[in-house]
């Protein structure tokens, strides 16, 4: 009997520089397919898109990188988790990878990123997927956003000061940090939870493990794109975008709190699931996406 060789075998690595620094993605081929570009959050990692890439990757060339700071993308020297920062970082990604417009699905902070990047290069976006893409409208994040100048930046110095000063946390075993990803997000199995630690962890020198995330991609600045001018990039997208999001999230219903207004043509889903839908109600979402696609 002949033996079925899978022409797509599985992703490889690759290095790309982007303001000195070197960002890693993961390209799982087809690279004669249109190009997908998946994106992930905050504190995440590419390989958390594997199960979605996996049932993608026959029709398109999907590629997931790690931002700065994240998976094995190098470490910002100056702690720079700027959106500007990122957002140069995507540009110069997709620069690379084609001439061609890309497809983009992104959650959270990758989603944040890719919107932007969608209202400044709207000829270079053919679908956009932003999974709990509203995060700026939560109402954490705007009571967060809110109170005088000068005691935002007076907290945002002070919680730098106190992440200078941090040491990342350290597990004796893969079983530890199984445990802890297990805390942050009880919806996982226990396939997803091994898969999604074993790819977030690095190896220290005395033979314990660390998260691969710098600790300062925890902190920010009071500074960002105007309200106004970042509802006037929204509306120059051009793209159909979908707006996935979870009714047991902490974000909120794109619909009610005005985020999908602000597209000319959008439609919000929502599942009954957490922040990271993608992974709580896999099935589900992944039925959606490709019907978008």
């Amino acid at each position: 009997m002949n033996e079925i060789i899978d022409p797509f075998p599985g992703p490889t690595s690759h290095i790309f520089t982007s303001q000195r620094l070197r960002l890693s993605y993961i390209d799982w081929g087809n690279r004669s397919a249109p190009l997908l570009v998946l994106v992930h959050g905050g504190r995440d990692h590419s390989r958390s898109w594997d199960w979605a890439a996996r049932e993608l990757r026959r029709d398109w060339h999907v590629v997931a990188p790690d931002l700065r700071g994240h998976g094995d993308s190098a470490w910002s020297p100056d702690g720079d988790y700027s959106f500007s920062a990122y957002l140069y970082d995507f540009a110069q990604l997709l620069h690379r990878l084609s001439a061609s417009p890309a497809t983009i699905v992104a959650h959270s902070l990758g989603a944040t990123i890719a919107l932007r990047y969608a209202g400044i290069y709207p000829e270079r976006v053919r679908r956009l997927v932003a999974v709990e893409g509203n995060t700026l409208l939560a109402p954490a994040l705007l009571e967060r956003g809110a109170g005088p100048v000068h005691e935002r930046w007076r907290t945002a110095i002070e919680a730098r000061r106190q992440m200078s000063g941090r040491i990342p946390r350290r597990y004796p075993t893969i079983e530890a940090a199984i445990e802890r990803m297990r805390e942050e997000n009880p919806n996982l199995n226990d396939e997803q939870i091994a898969h999604l630690t074993i790819h977030a962890v690095s190896r220290n020198e005395d033979d314990s493990l660390s998260w691969k995330f710098d600790p300062y991609v925890r902190s920010g600045w009071p500074v960002d794109i105007a309200a106004a001018d970042l509802e006037a990039l929204w509306q120059r997208i051009v793209c159909q975008v979908l707006l996935p999001w979870g009714r047991n999230s902490w974000v909120g219903d794109p619909e009610q709190n005005g985020f999908a207004a602000n597209f000319r043509d959008a439609r919000s889903v929502a599942f009954e699931a957490g922040h990271w839908l993608h992974h709580d109600c896999f099935d589900q979402f992944m039925a959606e996406l490709c019907d978008f696609l």
